[in-house]
């Protein structure tokens, strides 16, 4: 993206437009690939989760979250859209998310 935006500087310098229609394509194209990775990474964590409860059942949001290596919020998260999606099914439904446990739908 860098690389994108100094040459499209330049190419503003020497009005060479051409150059700076490539530049600001080039910038759309990483941040377009920024964004994909950004929704992979999602969809990354979703997975690790699932995987976990598959293996650990009725376990607590809190212990999720220590064993994929996220924040509780992001893997309350990721369990919503999981639930959400029918993977998953709430077995205790606590007060506050970090102590819900949720096991695999059957």
């Amino acid at each position: 993206m860098t690389l994108g935006v100094l040459n499209a500087w330049t190419a503003q310098e020497t009005e060479d437009y051409g150059a700076l229609s490539t530049a600001l394509c080039l910038c759309v194209c990483a941040a377009g690939l920024f964004g994909e990775d950004l929704l992979q990474r999602g969809y990354r964590r979703d997975r690790a989760v699932l995987a976990h409860i598959a293996v650990h059942r009725g376990v607590a949001t809190r212990h999720v979250a220590r064993a994929v290596g996220a924040p509780e919020r992001v893997v309350a998260r990721s369990l919503d859209r999981l639930t959400d999606d029918g993977l998953l099914v709430l077995v205790t439904d606590d007060a506050t998310p970090a102590l819900r446990s949720y096991r695999l739908a059957s």
